[in-house]
C-alpha cells in the first residue's frame, strides 16, 4: 500500500509541473521505473523499436514549415487552421515551437533512458555484447538527429560554436528534484552529436534498412551537421559517402516514393509510419479527409511553388505531388474567388489505403540532399560551371532525373550559383520540412531570395509576403511552457 501511494504521490506531482519538463523529466507513458526494468538484452531491443523508434518524427517541422513560408497557400475548406502563423504571427506562445521543441526533446528521454536501462543489463556472452552495442548505437544515431533538429531551429546562428544553443540533456533526470536547465553553446551540443555519431560509426552493424538506423544514415546526419556548420570539407566527406550508398532515384523508383506503396526510391532514412495503431497522419496538415480539392483541403500548394513545377510539362514532381482533382485557373491572378477557383492539393503524402488516406512514411533524409550539400560545398569552393563535380552539374543532375531539363546552367558568379541551389532545393525538398532553414541559411548568400509568396496564398490580399531575412521569426522562440517552468532559461532575441 505504501508503495502505491508513492507511485500516486509521484504521478500527481509529475503532472503539476509546467513546463517542457514532460520531454526533459518526467516518466511518459509506458515508461517503467528503474528496478522493474529490463534484464535482458532482448528487452533493450523491444524498447528501442517500440518506444524510440516511433517518437521519431518530423512532423512539427514539416507543419511550420509549409505554412510559415512559400510553400502552402489558404485551401477552400479553411476555417481558421494555421491562419495566424501564415501571417507570420510567431511568438513564444505558439503551439508550433512548443510542438517541435517537445517532439525532439521526448525521443532524447527515450533514448537517455534506454541507456540508463542497459546498465541493468549483463549481457550473457559476446555475440549479446555486441548485440547490445548496437542498439545503444541506433539509439543514439537517433539522439544525434534529434540535437541537429533543436540546433537548427532554436539557435539563432548555428555555423557559429558559440552562439546560445538548446539544453544538453544527457541523463534521466529525477521528477522530484528541481535543477536548472541551461542553455549551452552549439558547440557543446555539437560535442555531444559527435560522440554519439562516432559511437554509432564503430558499434553499428552492416544492415541496411533505410527505416532503421545505418552505417549510411550516421553519413547523411554528419553531411547535415557539417554543411549546417558550413564545415565543407567534412561535408563533401561524408554527403559523397552518402550518395555512393544510396543514389539518386529517377522514374518510377521516384514516383513510388510519393504514392500509396511507400517505396524505398533513393530514401536513407524514413520514420516508418504502418497503417494500423495510432500513428500520425503527415497529411493531415493541410486536409481533413483526403488528399484531393474535395478531401476538406484547408492548404493547398503556394501558387508560387506549383508555377516553378509548372514550367517544364515532363517534371515528375508536378505530377506526383499535385493530386489530378486540382482545379488550375490560368486567370488566377484577377478571379476574385480565387481560393475557391484555383486549387493545388498537395498529393506528396497520400496515405497508404483508404482506410489510412493522410498516412505515409515521413522521408527524413534522402539522396538528393546529399546532392545538394554537395552543390554548396561546390559553390563555397567555386566550382560553379562545368558538366562534372560543379554547381552546374550538381543541378543538371537533379533537374535531368526528374524529367525537367537535360541543359546544363552556367553561372555568371557565385551568387547566381547560390540562389540555383536554393530554387531547386525549394522545388525538390518541398514539403518535407526544408524550406525555412534553407531561408534562414541561403538566402543572402542567393541575393537575398526570402519568403517568395504570390498575392493569391492568402485569402486577403494586400498582406505582406515575406519578412526581413534580418527578422528576429527565423529562429523559432523558446516556448512559454518551458520558460515558465525554467526560469533561467534564456530567451531567444525579439521574442
Amino acid at each position: 500500500m505504501k508503495k502505491i501511494k508513492n507511485i500516486l504521490f509521484l504521478a500527481f506531482f509529475t503532472l503539476s509541473i509546467v513546463s517542457c519538463d514532460d520531454a526533459l523529466e518526467i516518466v511518459q507513458d509506458g515508461e517503467i521505473y528503474r528496478e522493474d526494468a529490463f534484464k535482458t538484452v532482448a528487452d533493450l531491443r523491444k524498447y528501442l523499436n517500440g518506444d524510440i523508434y516511433n517518437r521519431v518524427d518530423n512532423t512539427s517541422e514539416i507543419a511550420f514549415t509549409t505554412v510559415f513560408t512559400d510553400e502552402v497557400g489558404i485551401g477552400p475548406d479553411n476555417g481558421g487552421q494555421g491562419l495566424q502563423l501564415h501571417r507570420f504571427v510567431l511568438n513564444a506562445n505558439s503551439g508550433d515551437a512548443a510542438g517541435l521543441w517537445n517532439t525532439q526533446y521526448t525521443l532524447i528521454n527515450r533514448v537517455n533512458r534506454l541507456i540508463e536501462f542497459s546498465d541493468l543489463v549483463t549481457p550473457n556472452n559476446e555475440v549479446e555484447t555486441v548485440q547490445r552495442d548496437i542498439i545503444l548505437a541506433e539509439a543514439r544515431t537517433l539522439r544525434a538527429y534529434a540535437y541537429l533538429q533543436l540546433l537548427a531551429f532554436f539557435s539563432t546562428n548555428v555555423s557559429d560554436p558559440t552562439a546560445l544553443g538548446v539544453i544538453l540533456s544527457d541523463k534521466v533526470y529525477d521528477p522530484l528534484v528541481v535543477e536548472p536547465r541551461l542553455r549551452v553553446s552549439n558547440q557543446v551540443i555539437f560535442d555531444f552529436i559527435e560522440a554519439d555519431l562516432l559511437f554509432a560509426e564503430n558499434n553499428l552493424s552492416p544492415a541496411a534498412d533505410y527505416k532503421f538506423v545505418t552505417r549510411n544514415l550516421v553519413n547523411a546526419i554528419r553531411a547535415r551537421m557539417y554543411v549546417y556548420r558550413k564545415d565543407y570539407v567534412k561535408a563533401r566527406q561524408y554527403a559523397s559517402a552518402a550518395l555512393t550508398a544510396r543514389p539518386l532515384a529517377t522514374g518510377a523508383a521516384y514516383a513510388g516514393m510519393w504514392s500509396v506503396n511507400d517505396t524505398a526510391g533513393e530514401i536513407i532514412y524514413a520514420a516508418s509510419r504502418p497503417t494500423g495503431g495510432t500513428w500520425g497522419n503527415i497529411a493531415s496538415t493541410w486536409y481533413f479527409n483526403t488528399t484531393s480539392a474535395s478531401g476538406g483541403c484547408f492548404h493547398d500548394m503556394g501558387r508560387n511553388l506549383f508555377n516553378l513545377l509548372d514550367q517544364f510539362p515532363n517534371d515528375i514532381r508536378k505530377t506526383a505531388w499535385v493530386d489530378a482533382s486540382a482545379a488550375i485557373n490560368a486567370n488566377y491572378l484577377t478571379d476574385i474567388n480565387y481560393v475557391e477557383n484555383d486549387i493545388l492539393p498537395i498529393n506528396k503524402y497520400p496515405g497508404k489505403t483508404q482506410q489510412q488516406p493522410l498516412r505515409n512514411d515521413l522521408k527524413i533524409f534522402r539522396a538528393s540532399e546529399m546532392v545538394f550539400i554537395l552543390a554548396e560545398c561546390d559553390a563555397n569552393d567555386g566550382l560553379l560551371n562545368g558538366a562534372a563535380n560543379s554547381v552546374a552539374a550538381r543541378i543538371r543532375s537533379i533537374r535531368s532525373s526528374r524529367g525537367a531539363t537535360n541543359v546544363l546552367p552556367v553561372y555568371a558568379d557565385a551568387q547566381a550559383a547560390w540562389a540555383s541551389i536554393l530554387l531547386e532545393r525549394r522545388k525538390e525538398l518541398a514539403f518535407e520540412g526544408h524550406r525555412y532553414l534553407d531561408i534562414k541559411r541561403l538566402a543572402t548568400l542567393a541575393g537575398s531570395q526570402g519568403i517568395d509568396r504570390n498575392v493569391t496564398d492568402d485569402a486577403i490580399r494586400g498582406l505582406p509576403l515575406t519578412l526581413p531575412l534580418s527578422d528576429h521569426r527565423f529562429t523559432l522562440p523558446i516556448p512559454q511552457l518551458e520558460v515558465a517552468g525554467n526560469i533561467t532559461i534564456q530567451q531567444n532575441p525579439g521574442y
